[in-house]
């Protein structure tokens, strides 16, 4: 099984309060939690009659009464990384566990950037489906935490320990094969951050960058992506990893003459800068 170090990472939303239909997890739940559109997760044949016939089943996260919050979760301990934002909503999603369950969230300081909510989000409907949450006092439904829940609301603690547990159960040993930024794809910030992380590196073993078509081309006109893939590393559009990921690591190891032994892929999270020294060295250095 091939050892794959993956860093989570943009998917931008509709207008606020825009009905919709979406098929990816990350876009809906950034949609209607950041920017408070209203959108179920939807398959490709309903997205698509929605985009032909402009109306969409009045259903779920569309109405008011399911976007109230169904639990409460109490944060002691604020990330300061993308990867620490990201291993949080996979808490939560583990703990709201069905698609129904909408959190809301108390105890963030500061307000979080596009990309780490784009993290948070992405996770927490990954680990548990979810679709929607709430941060008080930050997103457009939530100024008050009366405006979404009841005082009787189930109360979650979630501290420091907890997110540190679930990005070191994935570390099950050191070497890498393959390092993957994606899925959500990486906005025009991350790939300035990544650029400048791979200036004066070579790559050993295959990384793989995954942005959208919109963002590729001023990726490309800023310089970004000529710097990432002079130290060896291949930047994507329009693809995911999660569906085409064998494709695109064999696209790159053409050039690093390195296959994959299997098709199966072991993931270990970790920061960009912890990804990018291991696709220098084939080491992920424990957390």
């Amino acid at each position: 099984m091939t050892n794959t170090c993956i860093n989570y990472q943009t998917i931008q939303a509709p207008t606020r309060n825009e009905h919709a239909a979406f098929g990816d997890t990350g876009v809906v739940i950034y949609s209607n939690s950041v920017c408070g559109a209203r959108s179920n997760f939807e398959g490709g044949p309903s997205a698509l009659a929605a985009g032909l016939t402009g109306r969409t089943p009045r259903y779920g996260f569309h109405l008011p009464q399911f976007r109230r919050a169904t639990l409460r979760i109490q944060v002691d301990d604020t990330p300061t990384s993308l990867n620490g934002w990201g291993a949080l909503g996979g808490v939560i999603g583990r703990i709201a566990g069905n698609y129904w369950a909408v959190p809301v969230v108390e105890g963030i300081e500061g307000a979080p950037k596009s990309d780490q909510l784009k993290h948070f989000g992405a996770a927490m409907a990954s680990f548990g489906s979810i679709a929607l949450f709430h941060l008080v006092g930050l997103t457009p439904e939530a100024a008050r935490l009366s405006d979404v829940a009841s005082p009787t609301l189930p109360n979650h603690r979630i501290t420091r320990a907890d997110i540190d547990a679930l990005q070191q159960s994935y570390h099950t040993d050191d070497s890498v094969d393959m390092v993957v930024f994606s899925a959500p794809q990486l906005s025009l910030y991350e790939l300035g951050d990544l650029a400048e992380l791979c200036d004066g590196r070579q790559f050993s073993v295959p990384l793989l960058a995954v942005t959208s078509p919109q963002v590729k081309p001023d990726s490309d006109r800023m310089g970004y992506t000529a710097r990432i893939e002079a130290a060896g590393g291949n930047v994507l559009s329009g693809t995911c990893f999660g569906s085409a990921g064998l494709e695109a690591s064999r696209h790159q190891q053409r050039e690093t003459g390195q296959y994959p032994r299997r098709i199966c892929y072991r993931p270990m999270l970790a920061s960009m800068e912890s990804c990018v020294d291991a696709a220098v060295s084939g080491k992920l250095a424990r957390p």
